[in-house]
């Protein structure tokens, strides 16, 4: 019990760290955006890092399925119904300084850094989260036949 305790406490931290340093790191970028005009690192920056914390949300419980040592596939479902939306929410900003922005469908609306922001958090967890075990990955491929 304590040492599950623990280790949920251990992993809190380590990513509340890397939260932290992550953050500093963006502003060190944004202020070197600002004196050279060059935006590209800060928010290409700001897209990827969020989906880093979803991949560090999610890699306890990865880590103690592959000790378990079973087969693994891809819930191709998971993965297309909420991966490809949230990636594509959490890309909006890096693609609208492609001078696309006029093509892309409702890119005004999602502009706003925060909601990229928790896009690219539920991209990264539901990117590792589509890793499943076979058995497991069948049963959803079952289910949708339905």
């Amino acid at each position: 019990m304590m040492k599950k305790f623990l280790s949920y406490f251990f992993w809190t931290v380590v990513i509340g760290f890397i939260y932290y340093a992550g953050s500093r790191y963006e502003l060190h970028l944004l202020n070197e955006a600002q004196m050279n005009y060059n935006f590209w690192p800060q928010v290409i920056f700001a897209a990827l890092f969020p989906i880093l914390i979803g991949i560090l949300l999610r890699l306890p419980k990865l880590i103690k399925e592959i000790q378990e040592g079973k087969a693994w596939s891809v819930n191709w479902m998971k993965l297309l119904a909420v991966g490809l939306p949230t990636l594509y929410v959490s890309l909006v900003p890096v693609l609208s300084l492609t001078g696309l922005f006029k093509y892309m469908p409702f890119a005004m609306d999602i502009i706003h850094l925060d909601l990229a922001t928790l896009a690219g958090v539920v991209f990264g967890y539901v990117l590792i989260d589509s890793l499943k075990e076979d058995s497991e990955a069948e049963d959803t491929i079952q289910m949708a036949r339905i």
